[in-house]
């Protein structure tokens, strides 16, 4: 398959889709949303932080900036577009995004700008290291809600890496006295503990419904390419946007950012550009997401995010010299082993469907 159809009508059967692509293809798709997922997962969040430590202080400025980005998408489609001309003399659609699907995308991405705001808000009152550490115990809501929606099958080696990571989320909230950012006060420690946990749990709602998206698209005979991905993506970050700005407007963000710029610890010049990368990874970050969701399957997407949990740790405890209490490493060992048992688990399952398919051939071949 092609990274978007090539029919002018969009109409394909139900085999077309991320699992007829071929190898090459889907390989290099996979490598580059994992890049892309690497650089949102690590950058965004430590910019967010960067942000509130340099004086930084609007909650809805900070939500409204991890979609604000979407419109950057609309650059690849662009691409995408000029190539279809190209290759075909007929005309060709500019979107392929139905009204219908559409509709289910801008639902989206009002859940989405209600995490991102959750998510913003519990940062600004707890350390990157811990809010990424929270931030995987999506992986366990990941994992609930793809069960129920999309029927996602499990092993006892992904149950165990579920497991794993929301033990080690458990393990700082028992054990959060020593790491409260200093001057902040223990009720709003909580409260962004509590916050974070919620984004984290909403976010692990929409994962599943993305890719039930993609289900419900193929079966109703809609070709769900890459293009189409992005098409979609760029619909929900647009809502989301629309969501956040309004909470701008309410709270007067939009006035309050000259006078925030002026008084930025590091200079005026640096407040919009911490803002503009922050717009970027993030930006990285979804596209990266639903693209894994798209060439593999949703619970991968999930345990990607935690994945580059490590990274995120280190990077944080170099740049802003956060602590590295016991928790945390214990929390993190648990993570790693929840990344191995997952990773096993995958390797077993692929080695035992080849064993079952060179049977089947064996049976089959006539004596």
């Amino acid at each position: 398959m092609d990274v978007e159809s090539s029919d002018p009508n969009h109409e394909i059967n139900k085999d077309d889709g991320a699992a007829t692509m071929s190898k090459g293809l889907r390989r290099a798709l996979i490598f580059l949303n994992c890049v892309f997922m690497a650089l949102g997962n690590t950058g965004s969040p430590l910019l967010l932080r960067l942000y509130y430590r340099s004086g930084g202080k609007r909650q809805w400025l900070s939500s409204w900036l991890q979609t604000s980005g979407s419109p950057l998408i609309l650059l690849p489609l662009l691409c995408f577009y000029i190539h279809r001309r190209q290759r075909r003399s007929s005309s060709v659609p500019l979107f392929f995004i139905t009204p219908r699907l559409g509709l289910a995308c801008a639902a989206l991405g009002v859940l989405t700008g209600l995490d991102d705001f959750l998510y913003a808000y519990g940062l600004a009152f707890l350390p990157v290291s811990t809010s990424s550490l929270l931030i995987s115990t999506q992986l366990a809501f990941t994992a609930l809600f793809a069960f129920l929606l999309v029927r996602q099958r499990f092993t006892a080696y992904s149950i165990n890496a579920v497991a794993l990571l929301t033990v080690g989320a458990v393990m700082l909230g028992l054990h959060v006295s020593g790491d409260r950012p200093e001057g902040e006060s223990r009720g709003k420690y909580f409260m962004g503990f509590a916050l974070t946990l919620g984004a984290a749990a909403l976010y692990g709602l929409v994962l599943p419904l993305v890719e039930l998206m993609y289900t419900v698209a193929r079966r109703r005979g809609l070709a769900v390419t890459y293009t189409l991905v992005l098409e979609m993506q760029l619909v929900m970050g647009m809502f989301a946007t629309a969501f956040c700005t309004v909470g701008m407007i309410v709270n007067h963000d939009f006035q309050a950012i000259p006078r925030e710029a002026r008084n930025f610890e590091l200079g005026e010049v640096k407040y919009y550009v911490v803002l503009v990368w922050n717009a970027i990874f993030w930006q990285f970050f979804f596209i990266g997401t639903v693209g894994t969701i798209f060439c593999v399957n949703t619970l991968l997407a999930g345990i990607l995010i935690a994945v580059f949990l490590p990274v995120t740790e280190v990077l944080a405890v170099i740049f802003f010299h956060e602590k590295f209490s016991s928790e945390k490493a214990i929390a993190l060992v648990l993570s790693f082993w929840g990344l191995a048992s997952y990773s096993y688990g995958e390797y077993r399952q692929v080695k035992d469907n080849k064993k079952k398919a060179n049977a089947a051939i064996t049976i089959e071949q006539p004596t």
